[in-house]
């Protein structure tokens, strides 16, 4: 077992993340050795119900079933879950839990920032993508028709148990959506943290036939890298004011793709390893980065074998960059790579980033 500790100091908030490998069948006695004498509902994705339930064991009406997809991470699910929260009479001393994925844990964790103005809320990831990312850090949120994630809250979670076993019933192309965020967090890893040495982007590559063949002490492995490495940005900066947005490298492009093709044709991480291309060239293009550290992150990317995406109209996707959430005074706001596993934040107006697509 591996134990981390998420310590925001500005809201005197800590929790513990604990990253395991044993039974998925202890998760229950786990988390309610946990909560005590509480009371919880547990949010399920439903495949991962569908999967698991049998093991899991949690009573059939304390659970919600949610659909998978981005889309259902919309305004008529969230009062779903707040009216299945209420029918249940949880008090702000209860707990909602997230077993699933990305989509799960946002919109659960929204759901228990708003109920009671409050709740106490566990996450519980089942894809990579989670384990590395969105269960971490207190980002939670629901979409909208004008785009993803534009209503939500900064809401830390309790308690995080990651059980890597979850990843091997992952499917591939959604196993791979992960490891766009996996590798995004080694090239800003000095970013993150510029006291601790740099190792992320030598582990992904001289580990890459372990971590594409799952080999469970080496996701455990992989997992703490990333995650400690958000915890040292997130206890700094929680609310992205400052440090955080370096999380958002390979995002302002990503997001931008996942806007135009109606987050339906390609996954989240898929489109932030086109943002990483993207961000790679735009700074090559500025002399940021020098050819050899380009062709060295090529060569990363190249490992793992990603979903080649194809371009898109330059008009439609600035267009769609100017209304992104991090764009500020019609500038579009891009993380560059500037060193080896460092990135820095450069604005643009839509008619400077026509002349350099």
């Amino acid at each position: 077992m591996l134990e981390l500790n998420v310590n925001i100091k500005n809201n005197e908030t800590s929790y513990p993340i604990i990253i395991k490998n044993d039974d998925i069948s202890n998760i229950k006695s786990i988390i309610e050795n946990k909560i005590g004498t509480n009371k919880y509902i547990v949010i399920f994705s439903e495949k991962v119900y569908k999967l698991y339930s049998n093991e899991l064991k949690f009573p059939k009406n304390q659970v919600f079933i949610l659909k998978d997809g981005e889309k259902e991470k919309n305004i008529k699910n969230y009062t779903k879950i707040l009216d299945f929260v209420l029918s249940k009479k949880l008090t702000r001393q209860d707990y909602i839990i997230a077993i699933g994925g990305g989509v799960v844990g946002d919109i659960a964790g929204f759901a228990a920032s708003t109920y009671m103005r409050g709740i106490k809320f566990i996450q519980i990831p089942t894809t990579l993508l989670a384990c590395v990312d969105s269960s971490v850090g207190g980002k939670t949120a629901i979409d909208t028709k004008y785009g993803k994630n534009l209503v939500g809250a900064f809401y830390q979670p309790n308690y995080v148990l990651i059980n890597a076993n979850f990843l091997k019933t992952l499917d591939e192309r959604q196993f791979k959506s992960g490891l766009g965020e996996v590798v995004k967090y080694g090239f800003i890893e000095k970013s993150c943290n510029p006291e601790a040495p740099a190792m992320l982007l030598n582990y992904l590559t001289e580990h890459s036939e372990k971590i594409l063949s799952r080999d469970i002490m080496t996701m455990k492995e992989l997992i703490k890298m990333c995650i400690s490495l958000k915890i040292s940005v997130v206890e700094k900066d929680e609310k992205e004011s400052g440090l955080r947005k370096i999380l958002n490298f390979g995002h302002t492009y990503g997001h931008a793709v996942e806007n135009i093709t109606k987050y339906k044709k390609f996954t989240h991480g898929e489109c932030v390893v086109e943002g990483i291309h993207f961000a790679l060239n735009l700074a090559f293009k500025l002399n940021l980065i020098n050819k050899e550290y380009k062709f060295l992150c090529g060569d990363v990317l190249k490992k793992f074998n990603f979903k080649q995406i194809p371009q898109f109209d330059k008009n439609k996707i600035i267009n769609i960059m100017t209304t992104d959430k991090k764009a500020t005074q019609n500038k579009i706001i891009f993380e560059l790579p500037t060193e080896y596993a460092q990135v820095k934040e450069y604005s643009f107006s839509p008619n400077e980033l026509k002349t350099l697509f």
